[in-house]
């Protein structure tokens, strides 16, 4: 059953299934675009804020690992990792 990515657990892998572009402004868009979090990206939540904020996270996309804040990565649908 797809989650948001800022429900995922530290370890939690996915992927992208869909991403609710309305929720974000144009520059943040654009922002998730260039670090490669598009629909079908493979993704890995790997670290978290402090332990009362848990904001930003720390995601691996692809090879890379990227930061976002908690707010974005709820408008980012995961799906679990063997759905293709």
């Amino acid at each position: 059953m797809p989650s948001t990515l800022n429900h995922l657990a530290k370890g939690d892998c996915g992927r992208v299934a869909a991403i609710d572009w309305d929720r974000l402004s144009v520059p943040e868009g654009r922002r998730l675009r260039e670090l490669g979090l598009i629909e079908g990206a493979a993704v890995e939540l790997i670290q978290r804020g402090s332990l009362f904020v848990r904001d930003p996270i720390a995601v691996r996309v692809g090879r890379t690992t990227v930061v976002i804040r908690a707010a974005h990565a709820a408008a980012i649908t995961i799906a679990p990792a063997s759905v293709a």
